[in-house]
């Protein structure tokens, strides 16, 4: 009982796991209970029995397993993650279950399968249900069975996948056990219902017997096709029709449901492949060459026997192939041609597709064959070629058909006629489309005309079965000049024909044509609409007179009489009356009721067209427009206008008439059809200005409709008539249209005009360059929809608009080469001595190229150069790549019949060993796939057959390729599914390189075959692959891209095009998206536009961690080329492709390396407009972008030039205000490219690199941009050189003589010579920049220069001294920048010194500013006091200047300036300072300046916001950048400034004094400190760590002082940073410093000193830590420094540094910390899990002792502090009082008391739910009762007894407190008036007065010691010098009270009154 009781407590969970049987049965009963309870499927409840389902069926005691079953199928019923179970539970149901004697316990088992199947698992199920097939006990065989016939019965074949179940169960039948046999016969019959007549081939193997059974088994099975009885839970609306359909016993409603339930099985996908060539006989190849005919007999048989097979394996059966069609066409003996084509149609049809490789070879000799009359011959050729074709496409075998079409044997032409008809029988309205189509139609329609009658019928019956198929509307346009009698055969053959699936066929396709089957009267109109195609025939007269007659009725109903009865008269002015009428009775008729074809013909009545009256004429011209525009024209109608219009529209009245006449016949009948109309009756007639005006108003109409749907063909060849004319009017104007065609269809355009004159093509290239750049207009134009015609004529319009856009490709002419590739030829590329073999290759490429572009057609060449892949000769491999390229250019589409013959053994070439073989491999794949598309490669096992080879290069290479390919693709063959276990076999390669690219392959297989189907083929792998498989399959879920998303749906018509041209389209440039991105406006833009569109909307960049310095390594390492050419070599290209192939997105990757520029052009714009929102993955990839665009600089297209220079000046202007500094690698390899193109010729491109050498230098030091400049003047262009110097006299003008490196005198001799150049410019330049070194250093300038001729000397002279002359005047300029002595080029330039730079900068880049002002010195900024110009002034002391007057206080208001200051300000002003963030953004670029003053300067204007609580707000949101650039600096001052002896080490300590005291100021707002991110503070850490330790700031004066600062300021980070993110940086911090092996030892315990300072604020912190992030930087710590590894350092302190963290938040949390290890992924393989749990064990078992220690270690100050509860319950009440209006003052004394008493006391759990307008009324009281006490007794302190030690030496600071964020607040302004001071000789030279206390500028009582002694000499500086300034400015001598109170409000506005002094003593 004792031990019944103990488990009757547990848990029920518990229970289930018991060793005690009971327990268990309990357990499952309560479980059971409570899963029949829970009605939320996603409870988390069911989360805790997830792992134990399975033992609940496999329990080892019969009766709780019972028990279990019931509770597990519970489970699986109601529970949503029930799926995650279903391998082990069904396992566990197979082996433990079906194995048990009790029947209700296989009940059960069975129905949880049945459930998981429900609960959408069939699959794994059906899985493990085959696996129990295998198992030995016949009970387990028997119940597997039963379970799948059970499936299959209730859920159908849909559901359970029945392939792999036809498979084994023959296997089944051989079974031992009667009781499986049975169950194995019960199955199939099950099967047998389902797939009927697909079951018998598999099973024919069996015992004949057995066999006999199941036949008379089968033939009871009901005829009635089988429904699904139970349905998955995503079923469950069919589940509900079914139930209704059983409840209403619908019998019309079953019939519907059998089609949808029925799956139709394909006998052949049940059926093992057998490979058949591996038991070909050994000699067949040399007995089907035997010259008796019965050996070649005897081999032919036995073949026949193998090709019988109904489903062969896949393999290379070109040889047999071959070797079968040489007998079918060669062998005299017919009985053996007959046993041939036998075997081939054997071979086609166990292959199906995959002897679609071989289709072409043999097609066009079975056609040839066909001559032969014997039937039994034409009946084998018939099946042979039938079977072929069903592997292939009709397309892919029209070339041969077509060949033969015109052959003079009737046989042929008649076999190949009813071909065509059989193979039109298995084609759909998709498959055989109007391109495929056509040309058939065309061959057919001359047979149908023949003089054999049996050929004439075989036309007939194929174009009947075309018509049957596609309908007659679309086989019509093809059948116009046919006559009725035909028209009629064909019809009635088209009844007669019965397509395969004829019951659905027969409604659908009889439909369309009996719809269209009224208009017959049409017919003769329709076809008499051109007057070239009008028909001579008798009857065609009567119609017409007829249709005039019933015109003239028609007309008579809306026109007046008197205007009918004038329209013919012989007064012209009676006519014209009469036209007026006309005009005003169509302007007000009803467009439904107007009949447009009777209104037309109208105009034609006599005079018509040959009005000999201009003013009539006109009128005509205009009525027909009106009636276009307003009316339903019709094609019909437009036919009896046209002639007219083209007659006249090259008259000089009535021109502009006609023409926009025709423009209304565009909109209303489309510009396609109007323009092949038009351009055929221009050059029908001999008038030149017509054909000349006809083309100039096509050009037009192009622009205003857009190009699509135009017939390229028909224009190009017109255009060609035209370009021979004799009139140069017409060639001009055909000229000008190509000019408008080559918009929209770009380069390949001229393709067709290459056979032109050479004059005439240099006419043509003058106007395509013209066109070059420019893009096509949008179209403003379009057809317009009408409504359903009243002549009843526009059947054919759809079609029209349906043909896609031309694709050039296919519309070139091609040569068919196959006659000159001869058996000569190939014999030589096959011959043994390599020479010949070259011999031959190159023979065969001369015929390519001189053929240029060529037919599919290549005869036996294919098969001679797959040899050559092979060769032994790399030389040969590498050229035999080369011509293929070439082949696929001059190819084209065609090119896909050729894929798996020439283009599969081109993959096998990737597997050679020489990277160079690899490369050309990988280029000629590249090739091909442009041209044929992707899908084509993947389909068949060739794939997966190349990954099978234990090639590491071929699997690398090809992988490689396929992870870049497959994301571009929308869909892919279900046969990629056959590399997949190759791919994870791949993932275990012994080859690293291997393993990488299949891991990068993976996401891209899984994209398109999902994860589902890629885990299920991972199951059949071996456990230990499966596992590592499995993770790296989650690991590519994560990362796996989108699927690009389908093209939108276009119109109509777009659908409808031809699916070839999606292959062709990958080899078009620009021109084909813009053709379908042009169009009408009522029109989306077409497929394929839409597609890139939606390729293109993720990011361009991928941000890869330390690729940019891995490239930089690299390239250092010469492990690729260094870049750096005189002209880019094709390894370079490649290089930068590769290397920008993981960081660029593919689509833009193609545009940036296309042969189009315009792709260039349109590249850089995406590129511009990403620059903002992709800045950092921009940064990134800086180094590729920069290279590539090194690479522009050598093209010239002025066009892609001008917009790389657009792009750069944002590009270094974005990098300028991010402070971010161009390295050595970046600027190598692209500035001196830069600098090439200073010597253009365009002023606008000099310009532009002025502007961006100007922008470099603030990214990139301007004393490393000089040498390069240097080298520049030793170019040959004198251009380039005088550029180049007067940037360098900018650089010396703006940096002083420092930036000439590497000396000046060396620098100077070299621009000396320049003095004496031949050209002016030169000679002007260099004068120039010597005489800025002048102005910089006086006349040592002639010690520097070295001998100068005495001309070139007294040159310099003259330039010398008119510079001076100039510079009085020049004086007050002298703030703004210095302007080139050369007024083009002053506007571009900026003055490189950074302290004086106008805020327009940031935008200058943007707009090619022109606005700098020389005459306005001064520009405002609202942030800072403009004293630069007192600073530096050296002059007399009353010449100050103006100073601007600020109002702080509208910091946060829009900014208005005064009107007349308006004027003065550069007109980007408002621009940049339009919002107070753009303003913080610039003044914080300029705080990591190069130039001290600068960054002084703006530290100041940041300093003087901060220092002002109402306004600092203004800062959040630039913490973190104004934290970067400050440690920017700090590291800059470090590293240069510090080395730099030439600079004043005193400003070198004013500027760390400014970024201490502003540092303090931010670090004292709370909020604002809380800002700083974990990155930003470690580098901060950091550099105030290096600083700390720099020996050299100690020899500084007042350095001592200077780390005490540091010191105070770290200790101020450490506690008002947000803790988390501090405390993460400082383990971060420690750890990087760890690792550095070269780092001071110092820097490391500095960090963990401020480590051990947080670990004591941790009592105070941890409920505002955030725990998680902490412990997973501890456990990164922990990883790169295992215990082990921590114990082996030198010192100790880090290790223990770790333990009393963890042990402190061990000891604060106790054992809840193990519940913040979320973030770590493998919490088993961490060391921290374990430490922690020690701890939280060990502090648990000595809590006691614990809490003593604690006290010991906190020492005094836990001593002092008081218990939490009193603590909060002493606050509450203060607070309270606060609340109060009566007690407020007393609450705020007693908190200021109280925090005097508590300096540590947290204030923030109080204050944090109160209003801010709370915060601030006690913040502000707290102050007042601070300056009150300070003034009634305010004590000197000394700095002796406030020391604060620095960290360096080793003991803590106490925590800071109080208000020191006042203490700087008059600080800069003291030191900048100490400046003017001296400046101005004001300096006191007495003796030091006595100064004021500390105190007066300091807040009184710093609750730490040190704060006074913080800056204490560098205040008294600043004390001394505000009184003697003060004395120096009072003539009576009365200095100001000592014991002023010195607040800060006070301070700022006496220093404001100063400087008010100095403004007044100025003017």
């Amino acid at each position: 009982m004792g031990d019944d009781s103990e488990w009757m407590k547990l848990p029920v969970d518990q229970k289930c796991e018991h060793k005690v049987w009971k327990a268990r049965l309990s357990g499952y009963e309560e479980a059971l209970k409570l899963f029949q309870r829970i009605e939320d499927e996603k409870s988390p409840e069911w989360g805790k029995y997830l792992g134990l389902i399975k033992k609940f069926v496999t329990d080892s005691n019969v009766v709780a397993q019972l028990k279990g079953l019931e509770t597990a199928l519970a489970f699986v019923m109601n529970a949503h993650i029930a799926g995650k179970t279903t391998g082990e539970v069904t396992s566990g149901v197979i082996t433990k279950v079906f194995n048990q004697p009790k029947a209700r316990a296989k009940e059960l088992g069975l129905e949880i399968c049945l459930m998981y199947i429900e609960i959408e698992k069939a699959e794994v199920v059906q899985d493990e249900l085959l696996k129990g097939l295998e198992n030995k006990n016949p009970k387990v065989v028997v119940a597997c069975l039963e379970a799948l016939r059970k499936a299959l019965s209730e859920f159908g074949s849909k559901i359970v996948t029945l392939k792999p179940v036809v498979k084994v169960l023959p296997k089944q039948f051989e079974s031992r056990e009667k009781a499986v046999r049975d169950e194995a016969k019960l199955l199939a019959i099950e099967i047998f219902r389902w797939i009927r007549d697909a079951l018998r081939p598999p099973l024919q193997g069996i015992n004949s017997v057995q066999l006999k059974d199941l036949e008379e088994e089968w033939v009871k099975v009901p005829t009635a096709a089988p429904k699904q009885t139970r349905f998955l839970r995503s079923q469950q609306d069919l589940k509900a029709k079914f139930e209704q359909h059983q409840a209403n016993k619908g019998d019309e409603v079953d019939g519907e449901e059998e089609e949808d339930t029925v799956v139709v099985v394909d006998p052949y996908e049940l059926l093992e492949a057998v490979d058949i060539l591996a038991k070909l006989p050994k000699d067949f190849y040399e007995k089907i060459e035997a010259k008796k005919w019965q050996e070649r007999k005897e081999t032919l048989e036995a073949v026949e026997t193998l090709a019988k097979n109904p489903k062969l394996e896949a393999g290379d059966y070109g040889d047999l192939v071959r070797a079968l069609k040489k007998v079918v066409g060669k062998d005299a003996n017919v009985m053996l041609v007959t046993l041939a084509a036998k075997c081939l149609a054997g071979l086609a049809s166990g292959l199906r597709k995959k002897f679609g490789t071989h289709a072409t070879l043999v097609v066009s000799t079975i056609l040839e064959k066909f001559k032969e009359k014997k039937p039994q011959v034409v009946q084998a050729l018939q099946e042979a070629i039938d079977a072929i074709f069903l592997t292939t496409t009709l397309q892919n075998l029209s070339e041969d058909i077509l060949g033969v079409m015109d052959n003079k044997n009737p046989s042929i032409k008649q076999q190949a006629s009813l071909f065509l008809a059989r193979a039109f029988r298995h084609c759909t309205q998709a498959t055989l489309s109007k391109s495929v189509l056509k040309p058939f139609c065309a061959a057919l329609l001359k047979q149908v005309n023949d003089s054999a009658l049996e050929v004439r019928d075989a036309a007939f019956e194929a174009l009947g079965t075309a018509m049957k198929v596609i309908g007659e509307k679309a086989v019509n346009p093809f059948l116009a000049d046919l006559d009725k009698l035909k028209l009629d055969k064909i019809k009635e053959c088209a009844d007669k024909v019965e397509l395969p699936g004829a019951k659905r066929g027969a409604s659908g396709g009889d439909k369309k044509p009996a719809a269209k089957a009224p208009p017959p009267s049409e017919a003769p109109s329709k076809s008499s609409g051109p007057p070239k195609k009008t028909p001579a025939a008798a009857a065609s007269k009567v119609n017409t007179f007829k249709i005039i007659e019933v015109c003239e009725q028609r007309a008579a109903l809306v026109l007046p009489a008197s205007c009918l009865e004038h329209l013919d008269s012989a007064n012209w002015k009676e006519r014209l009356a009469s036209m007026e009428e006309f005009q005003k009775a169509v302007e007000t008729m009803d467009k439904i009721e107007m009949p447009c074809q009777a209104l037309v013909r109208m105009l034609a009545k006599k005079p018509g067209w040959k009005e000999t009256n201009f003013q009539v004429m006109q009128m005509k011209l205009r009525v027909v427009a009106i009636i276009a525009q307003r009316g339903q024209f019709s094609k019909t109608s437009a036919s009896v206008v046209l002639e007219c219009l083209v007659d006249k529209v090259g008259d000089v009245k009535c021109g502009g008439n006609a023409k926009e006449g025709l423009t209304a016949i565009g909109e209303s009948c489309s510009l396609p059809w109007t323009a092949e109309q038009l351009v055929s009756l221009a050059f029908a007639q001999k008038n030149p200005k017509n054909q000349s005006e006809s083309l100039n108003w096509l050009a037009n109409a192009m622009k205003e409709f857009g190009f699509a749907g135009i017939n390229v063909k028909a224009f190009i060849n017109n255009v060609k008539i035209a370009l021979g004319a004799t009139n140069p009017a017409v060639r001009i104007s055909a000229i000008a249209l190509l000019g408008v065609m080559y918009l929209y269809m770009g380069a390949p355009l001229r393709m067709f005009f290459e056979d032109e004159k050479p004059a005439l093509l240099s006419q043509i290239d003058a106007e395509f360059e013209k066109m070059q750049g420019q893009s096509p207009p949008a179209a403003t134009r379009g057809t317009r929809k009408s409504g359903p015609e009243a002549d009843g004529d526009d059947g054919d319009e759809p079609e029209e608009d349906a043909a896609g856009p031309p694709d050039i490709m296919d519309l070139l002419p091609r040569t068919d080469i196959s006659d000159k590739i001869n058996c000569d030829l190939v014999s030589k590329i096959g011959d043994k001595n390599w020479k010949i073999r070259k011999e031959g290759l190159d023979e065969a490429a001369a015929i390519i190229s001189e053929a240029k572009f060529i037919t599919a057609n290549i005869g036996d060449l294919s098969l001679a150069l797959k040899g050559r892949l092979n060769d032994s000769n790399k030389i040969l491999v590498l050229q035999t790549l080369t011509m293929l390229q070439q082949l696929a250019t001059a190819m084209g589409p065609g090119l896909k019949q050729h894929i798996k013959p020439l283009g599969i053994p081109i993959i096998t070439v990737l597997g050679d060993s020489k990277a160079n073989v690899r490369a050309a491999a990988l280029a000629t794949l590249q090739a091909w796939v442009e041209q044929t598309g992707m899908k084509d490669w993947l389909e068949g096992d060739d794939m997966s057959e190349e990954l099978k080879r234990e090639n590491p290069f071929l699997r690398q290479e090809l992988l490689g390729w396929l992870a870049e390919k497959l994301p571009n693709m929308r869909t892919v063959p279900g046969d990629l599914m056959q590399c997949v276990p190759q791919l994870f076999a791949c993932l275990e390669d012994r080859n690293g390189d291997v393993r990488k690219k299949a891991q990068d392959a993976l996401p891209m297989f899984m994209m398109h075959l999902g994860f589902d189907k890629m885990t299920k083929a991972a199951g059949k792998l071996k456990p230990a692959s499966k596992d590592q498989v499995s993770g790296m399959l989650e690991k590519a879920r994560a990362v796996m891209p989108a699927k690009p998303a389908a093209p939108s749906k276009a119109g109509d018509g777009a659908g409808k095009a031809p699916g070839s041209k999606a292959a062709a389209g990958q080899w078009k440039p620009d021109q084909i998206t813009l053709i379908l991105s042009q169009g009408t406006p009522g029109k989306k833009p077409a497929a394929k536009g839409m597609k890139e569109e939606e390729d293109r909307s993720g990011p361009i960049f991928t941000l890869i961690p330390n690729a940019k310095e891995q490239r930089s390594k690299e390239e250092k390492q010469l492990k690729i080329l260094k870049w750096n050419f005189t002209t880019p070599r094709d390894e370079y290209l490649d290089q930068l492709k590769a290397q920008m192939s993981t960081c660029f997105a593919k689509w833009l990757q193609d545009e940036i390396f296309h042969f189009d520029f315009q792709r260039h052009v349109k590249a850089i714009g995406v590129m511009m407009e990403r620059l903002e929102s992709e800045s950092e993955a921009t940064i990134g990839c800086l180094d590729l972008i920069l290279k590539w665009f090194t690479l522009r600089f050598f093209d010239t297209n002025t066009t892609v030039l001008m917009k790389v220079l657009e792009y750069l000046k944002l590009l270094f202007a974005m990098l300028s205000a991010q402070g971010f500094h161009l390295s050595e690698y970046e600027a190598s390899s692209f500035v001196p490219y830069l600098i090439l193109k200073m010597g253009e010729s365009k002023d606008g491109v000099r310009k532009d690199v002025r502007t961006i050498l100007t922008l470099l230098c603030k990214v990139y030091p301007a004393a490393k941009v000089f040498p390069l400049l240097m080298d520049g003047t030793k170019s040959k262009n004198s251009k380039q050189r005088s550029e180049c110097l007067e940037e360098l006299g900018l650089l010396i003008e703006g940096n002083g003589l420092t930036v000439c490196q590497p000396t000046p005198a060396k620098c100077l001799k070299e621009i000396a010579v320049h003095i004496g150049d031949r050209d002016t410019s030169v000679r002007n330049a260099a004068l120039n920049t010597v005489v800025a070194v002048y102005n910089v250093c006086g006349e040592q300038v002639y010690k520097l220069i070295g001998n100068l001729s005495e001309k070139e000397m007294s040159m310099l002279e003259e330039r010398i001294k008119r510079s001076a002359k100039k510079t009085p005047a020049a004086a007050p300029a002298k703030q703004s920048a210095p302007e080139r002595t050369q007024p083009p080029n002053s506007t571009a330039t900026f003055l490189r010194k950074p302290a004086q730079e106008d805020p327009n900068k940031l935008n200058q880049a943007r707009q090619n500013a022109q606005h700098n002002e020389p005459s306005h010195p001064s520009i405002p900024r609202e942030f800072q006091l403009d004293l630069d110009m007192i600073e530096t002034d050296q002059g007399r002391v009353g010449d100050l200047p103006d100073l601007v007057q600020h109002k702080l206080e509208e910091l946060l208001e829009p900014i208005v300036m005064p009107e007349p200051k308006m004027r003065s300000v550069s007109p980007h002003y408002d621009e940049l300072h339009n919002s107070t963030a753009s303003t913080i953004n610039f003044v914080i670029s300029q705080v990591a300046s190069g130039d001290i003053n600068t960054s002084i300067q703006a530290l100041a204007q940041i300093d003087e916001v901060l220092r002002q609580e109402d306004k600092a707000e203004v800062m959040s949101g630039h913490i973190d950048q104004f934290l970067i650039a400050t440690f920017m600096q700090l590291r800059l001052t470090y590293n240069t400034h510090m080395a730099d002896e030439r600079l004043d080490k005193k400003d070198i300590f004013k500027l760390y004094s400014c970024i201490i005291g502003n540092m303090l100021s931010l670090f004292f707002m709370e909020s604002l400190a809380r800002e700083a991110s974990m990155g930003v503070l470690k580098d901060l850490m950091h550099g105030l760590i290096t600083l700390m330790l720099d020996g050299r700031v100690e020899d500084i004066e007042d350095g001592q002082q200077l780390i005490r600062s540091v010191n105070l300021l770290m200790v101020r980070v450490l506690e008002r940073s947000d803790q988390t993110n501090i405390l993460s940086a400082l383990l971060v911090l420690l750890q990087d410093s760890l690792i550095t092996t070269g780092g001071s030892p110092m820097f490391s315990e500095l960090v963990m000193k401020c480590l051990w300072r947080m670990i004591r604020y941790l009592p105070e912190s941890i409920n505002s830590i955030n725990l998680d992030r902490i412990l997973l930087d501890v456990h990164n710590f922990m990883k790169v420094f295992p215990k082990d590894k921590l114990k082996q350092l030198k010192s100790d302190v880090p290790h223990r540094t770790l333990k009393t963290l963890l042990h402190t938040l061990c000891k604060l949390t106790g054992a809840k910390i193990l519940d913040h290890l979320s973030m770590i992924e493998n919490r088993n393989e961490s060391e921290l899990e374990a430490h922690l749990r020690r701890v939280v064990k060990h502090s648990g078992n000595l809590s006691g002792i614990k809490s003593d220690r604690g006290n010991e270690k906190s020492g005094p100050r836990t001593e002092d502090r008081m218990s939490k509860a009193k603590v909060s319950d002493i606050l509450s009440e203060i607070f309270k009082k606060i609340g109060s209006k009566e007690n407020t003052k007393e609450g705020l004394t007693e908190l200021y008391e109280y925090k005097q008493q508590y300096s540590d006391a947290d204030l923030e759990p109080f204050l944090r739910n109160t209003s801010q307008f709370f915060q601030s009324y006690v913040e502000r009281g707290l102050r007042m009762i601070e300056s009150e006490r300070e003034g009634k007794g305010r004590i000197q302190t000394t700095a002796g007894n406030r020391s604060l030690t620095p960290l360096r030496h080793g003991v803590d600071s106490g925590p800071l407190g109080g208000n020191n964020g006042e203490d700087l607040k008059p600080a800069m302004y003291y030191e900048r008036l100490k400046i003017l001071r001296q400046r101005k000789g004001l300096e006191n030279h007495t003796k030091q007065q006595q100064r004021l206390p500390i105190s007066s500028l300091l807040s009184p009582k710093p609750p730490v010691a040190s704060s006074t002694d913080m800056l204490q000499s560098k205040l008294s500086q600043l004390k001394e010098s505000r009184e003697l300034y003060q004395q120096e400015l009072s003539p009576h001598g009365h200095s100001p009270p000592r014991g002023r109170s010195a607040s800060p409000s006070a301070n700022l506005d006496d220093l404001k009154k100063r400087l008010e002094r100095i403004k007044s003593n100025r003017q």
